[in-house]
């Protein structure tokens, strides 16, 4: 009995060996593809969520207390520069300009006559010096009765376009009130928010470059703006809760295509040194994780975690995980699991990145 226990165990060992020296010869049998990260200078195009603003937007608002009387344009109207807009009942105004010149030709009279005879010795010069104070602040109340009567009608400081008014013809506005708004729209100021790490890396680019950036805006339909805008302005301060500094950025807008509050997204050429760069193929996801398989000496494939710096369209550009000396699988990732042995072709990284549909140069 014991005889042939021990032959039935011989027998299921030698099979079980086997089975396994046989799967490891399939195994070995399946010829996969590797390559090695390719370690270059390259650029990325960096996406930030940005504001636009118009490039001068001022608020219109009454100088004078009175009743609306006139509105000489319309909401959305674009006015040029000087062009009259509101005009506010000059009456009152009109009035007091013309009592100011009756007392100031009354004192001027006065003062002339106190001259005569201060020529003539008749009165002291201290008597002329208060006749010339007198017709000085006549004149004087003249030219602030015109400056009142002046700023009963309001002038566009700018050419602009008008927005909604806030007043109506016949109500009555009181020194201060808004009226509408003017936005100069002929070119636009974008502001967005750069992670500290990025700033640092655009300030190096830009003194070695000695040039100012040129940024691209996707609007809010998905669609590239035709104009591109120049960095002129990068704010003082780091925001301590962000960590971000804002940028801005100004482009021309010949169309008037852009409106002050719109939104959209900048699109920031970054230049990375030394980026590893692999196909985005080689990569998979396990609980939102990017993995890669690494080949080592003895041809064992070992599943790695890698970070991902930046991605491109079937292009991932590495920040930890790998070494450009690297090899990794680039086909055949489902047929293999952790600690496989494997064989394979490996091919260039430069011949590999080319035949996808974008290489980045």
């Amino acid at each position: 009995m014991k005889r042939v226990i021990m032959l039935l165990s011989c027998g299921v060992l030698f099979y079980t060996t086997s089975c396994k020296e046989e799967k490891k010869e399939v195994e070995e049998q399946i010829k996969l593809v590797a390559t090695s990260p390719l370690q270059k200078d390259t650029t990325i195009t960096k996406e930030y969520v940005a504001q636009v603003h118009s490039y001068q937007r001022i608020e219109l608002r009454a100088l004078e207390k009175g009743y609306l009387e006139k509105i000489f344009v319309d909401e959305g109207q674009h006015v040029s520069q000087g062009q009259t807009m509101f005009q506010i009942k000059p009456t009152i105004y009109q009035a007091e300009l013309k009592k100011s010149q009756a007392e100031a030709h009354y004192v001027q009279m006065e003062y002339q006559n106190t001259k005569k005879l201060a020529d003539k010795n008749i009165v002291s010069s201290s008597e002329l010096a208060l006749a010339q104070a007198k017709y000085d602040k006549a004149n004087a109340d003249v030219s602030l009765a015109q400056t009142h009567l002046q700023f009963t009608t309001v002038k566009a400081p700018f050419s602009g376009i008008m927005d909604h008014f806030q007043g109506r013809l016949g109500s009555l506005v009181d020194e201060g009130d808004l009226l509408t708004t003017l936005s100069d729209n002929s070119k636009m100021w974008v502001y967005y928010n750069v992670p500290e790490a990025e700033y640092l890396a655009y300030k190096e680019h830009a003194k070695a470059s000695d040039k100012a950036a040129h940024v691209k805006l996707r609007m809010a339909n998905n669609e590239v703006f035709d104009q591109t805008g120049i960095v002129q302005t990068i704010e003082a301060d780091f925001n301590n809760e962000t960590g971000n500094i804002a940028f801005r950025a100004t482009f021309p807008n010949p169309d008037g295509l852009l409106r002050n509050g719109e939104t959209g997204s900048v699109l920031m050429t970054v230049p990375l040194k030394g980026a590893l760069i692999i196909p985005q193929k080689a990569t998979f996801e396990v609980l939102e994780k990017k993995y890669v398989f690494v080949v080592d000496k003895d041809n064992v494939v070992h599943q790695r975690e890698v970070g991902i710096a930046s991605e491109m369209p079937d292009l991932y550009i590495i920040n930890s995980g790998i070494k450009a000396t690297d090899r990794i699988l680039l086909e055949g990732l489902r047929k293999v699991k952790d600690g496989d042995k494997i064989r394979y072709d490996f091919k260039a990284p430069q011949t590999v990145i080319s035949h996808l549909k974008v290489y980045s140069e």
